[in-house]
């Protein structure tokens, strides 16, 4: 990551970089800060420039509190960080052709395909299709949220449970009759201190357990599928043998 970071930046040496060679270290600080941050003027680079200078680490650190590094660990670690700050300024210096080259990328991932479902060219926040939710949902006596997207996903969770054809021939497959349990009088073993905060968490108990009702016919319909495959093998009488 740290050398395609820094080829990413047009640095010549970042295959042979190398961060724990002090020579390497150096030039690779003076490059970037010549290059790609530029937090000094041209003239106040001079000492750090002079990698060959006894007290260049002293004027390193210097150089790392001025452009603000928060790293206070490892001159390495100091290191990554720097590249980090390049690559962001690079980034912002080049905004239009960084952005230029990702949509075109876009472009050219994305086939041209020109679509012959009608839906596909609604509106869903214009006004007509809001009243058109809203009509459904009437008609349907479903709640409308605030939000005409979720009431139309309750809609379609209502007509896929209940307007099914094969739903429609045996209603009496979804239609759950009997008293209603008294949810909203019965105590939970919870208590939040606010009337409408129990009945709350009580109906979000009962869709909790609800999934797990669904999770658990969904997993009993897969364990009858397999074994419809694994109870019923074919045979072969030539080979004196069962299965494939």
């Amino acid at each position: 990551m740290f050398k395609n970071r820094l080829k990413a930046l047009d640095y010549a040496s970042w295959g042979q970089v190398n961060g724990n060679d002090p020579e390497h270290f150096k030039n690779l600080v003076v490059w970037l800060e010549d290059q790609k941050i530029r937090h000094y003027a041209i003239q106040d680079r001079s000492d750090l420039r002079d990698i060959h200078n006894t007290e260049w680490n002293k004027t390193f650190e210097k150089y790392i509190l001025d452009v603000g590094c928060p790293v206070t660990t490892t001159n390495l670690d100091k290191l990554e960080w720097l590249v980090g700050l390049a690559v962001r300024l690079d980034f912002e210096d080049n905004l239009e052709k960084y952005q230029a080259k990702k949509d075109a990328a876009k472009i050219a991932e994305v086939p041209s395909v020109k679509s012959t479902n009608p839906l596909d060219n609604l509106d869903f926040t214009s006004d007509e299709f809001r009243e058109g939710v809203q009509s459904i949902a009437k008609q349907l006596n479903i709640p409308q949220h605030p939000n005409h997207l979720i009431t139309l996903e309750a809609c379609s969770k209502y007509v896929t449970a209940r307007l099914d054809t094969a739903v429609i021939k045996a209603p009496h497959s979804v239609v759950i009759k009997g008293t209603p349990f008294p949810i909203m009088e019965t105590e939970m073993g919870f208590d939040m201190g606010d009337k409408v905060l129990n009945n709350t968490a009580k109906a979000l108990n009962l869709l909790y357990i609800q999934d797990l009702r669904n999770l658990q016919t969904n997993i009993n319909e897969a364990i009858v599928a397999v074994q419809n495959i694994t109870a019923n093998p074919k045979t072969d009488t030539k080979a004196g043998k069962v299965g494939i």
